[in-house]
């Protein structure tokens, strides 16, 4: 029987593992090394790293850190930050990890994504579309962190991805990170109708319930959330958690 992927999305932050709310707000959650060796006791589908400084730094997210992982994770893995170059995705596949994320420059350069799916396959390629409202407009992609708007709305963004030959799409809705509130089921759905690759849900799962419903009535392919698995309790104490797999029946 199918089963989405449940994902944890983690978020680094110099050498630390943080969480955002609305992509501000960074709490300080612990050692990212140590998570993964959490998650692989816990038995994680797959993971994601995203370094949420390096675009704005005009950086590559650190090959020591993804070479790290690789050494250390039991599942698959994808990274992303800072991504702007074939030589980019092949140090990033070298260092260990099966995907690449590529978020500001697919905006920057839609060809690139091309580029990219042909040199290494479409299924390496993951483009990651962070979504809010804009002030007296409709929903649009933003990119570097959710401080500069685009002007694609996220349905044609993800229906281009697709066409340049993006493998996934990760649909992230930037008003509801770390809200713990439930998915933006409608974003999800929108993006799941429009295209005919993977869609992985992510911004505000609280629990499992959440992960079902934009499985159900968003359709996605991919279950992710950040504060769901590094939380636990009403007071957010800090604690690395995954569903057991009795839970995750859909």
């Amino acid at each position: 029987m199918f089963r989405p992927r449940v994902i944890p999305v983690l978020l680094l932050k110099g050498q630390g593992l943080v969480k955002s709310v609305n992509f501000k707000k960074y709490k300080y959650i612990g050692d990212p090394i140590n998570a993964v060796k959490i998650f692989n006791d816990l038995k994680a589908d797959e993971l994601v790293f995203l370094d949420i400084l390096a675009s704005k730094e005009n950086r590559l997210i650190s090959l020591d850190f993804v070479k790290d992982v690789g050494e250390e994770a039991n599942m698959p893995f994808a990274v992303g930050g800072g991504v702007k170059s074939v030589e980019d995705i092949r140090s990033i596949i070298n260092a260990g990890a099966e995907k690449v994320i590529i978020n500001s420059y697919a905006v920057e350069n839609p060809q690139f994504i091309r580029e990219a799916s042909e040199t290494f396959g479409s299924s390496t390629i993951v483009v990651c579309i962070d979504v809010k409202k804009k002030f007296l407009g409709g929903e649009k992609t933003w990119t570097l962190g959710g401080s500069k708007v685009t002007k694609y709305s996220p349905v044609e963004y993800a229906k281009l991805m697709e066409q340049n030959g993006a493998g996934e799409i990760i649909i992230q809705s930037i008003e509801r990170d770390g809200k713990m509130e439930g998915y933006d089921i409608e974003l999800i759905k929108s993006i799941s109708e429009a295209v005919t690759i993977p869609v992985v849900a992510l911004g505000g799962a609280n629990g499992v319930n959440d992960l079902k419903e934009a499985y159900h009535k968003g359709y996605a392919n991919g279950l992710a959330a950040g504060s769901m698995f590094v939380y636990h309790g009403a007071q957010k104490g800090v604690l690395i958690n995954y569903p057991e797999k009795s839970e995750l029946r859909f």
